[in-house]
C-alpha cells in the first residue's frame, strides 16, 4: 500500500510538472489516503503484535 502511494505521489509530481493540476491534486488526495490508511493499519499491526506476545 506505501508503494501504490508513492507511485501516485510521482504521478502527482510529473502532472505538476507538465502543467496538469487537476490531475496532480487528485493524485495527490489519493496518495494522501493511501498513505493514512497504510499509517493506520501498521500501527495496529504494532499494537496487535504487542498484545499477543505477552
Amino acid at each position: 500500500m506505501l508503494h501504490y502511494s508513492v507511485i501516485f505521489l510521482v504521478i502527482a509530481l510529473i502532472a505538476a510538472v507538465f502543467g496538469f493540476g487537476g490531475i496532480a491534486a487528485g493524485a495527490v488526495e489519493i496518495a494522501k489516503i493511501l498513505f493514512f490508511i497504510f499509517a493506520i493499519m501498521a500501527v495496529v499491526s504494532f499494537v496487535v503484535s504487542l498484545l499477543r506476545k505477552n
